[in-house]
């Protein structure tokens, strides 16, 4: 029986997502593959009426929350194109080693190809008011800090704490969600 409780089923309804890097490894720690990530948002905002609201990208997972039509569809595909576009360029660097680990942590099921890139699922969590909506997102913004990367959320340029300070982020983001 599927788990009711981490999909998602509404499209009115933003949703708390994370993406994890198979094995917990570092591939954000290469400034270019978060590129990719952001530059997937983009396409995601501007081509398939996303909104995201909040985001963080670390060195091996990301966390963010978005609204929009056929949002389900929209992150497994976001998932797919990033994996396979930074599996690539992994490839064209020759990073034999991270190629190595996306190959030994591969599910044993995915007999169709030879590297696993996320970890299964993004454990959805439907946000139907606004102080779980303020909780998530300042989870997200305070990530970094928990970890001991910085000593302010807005420090940290791979997230939207700087757009909801009123400075320029990375992407943009929703900051008016109410």
């Amino acid at each position: 029986m599927p788990r009711l409780r981490y999909r998602i089923f509404d499209d009115h309804y933003p949703y708390f997502m994370t993406c994890t890097v198979i094995a917990w490894l570092p591939a954000f720690s290469q400034p270019d593959f978060a590129k990719v990530v952001l530059d997937s948002w983009r396409f995601l905002q501007r081509e398939r009426d996303i909104e995201i609201i909040a985001y963080v990208i670390l060195e091996n997972h990301l966390h963010w929350i978005a609204v929009g039509p056929e949002l389900a569809r929209r992150v497994n595909e976001f998932k797919s194109f990033t994996a396979k576009s930074i599996l690539q360029e992994m490839k064209r660097r020759n990073y034999k080693t991270p190629l190595e680990e996306h190959a030994f942590y591969k599910h044993p099921s995915r007999l169709d190809q030879d590297y696993q890139f996320w970890i299964e699922g993004n454990h959805p969590q439907q946000i139907a008011s606004d102080d779980i909506m303020w909780q998530k997102v300042e989870y997200i913004h305070h990530n970094p800090l928990r970890r001991g990367y910085v000593d302010d959320p807005v420090a940290w340029c791979y997230s939207s704490a700087r757009n909801y300070a009123g400075l320029p982020g990375l992407i943009e983001v929703r900051t008016d969600w109410r």
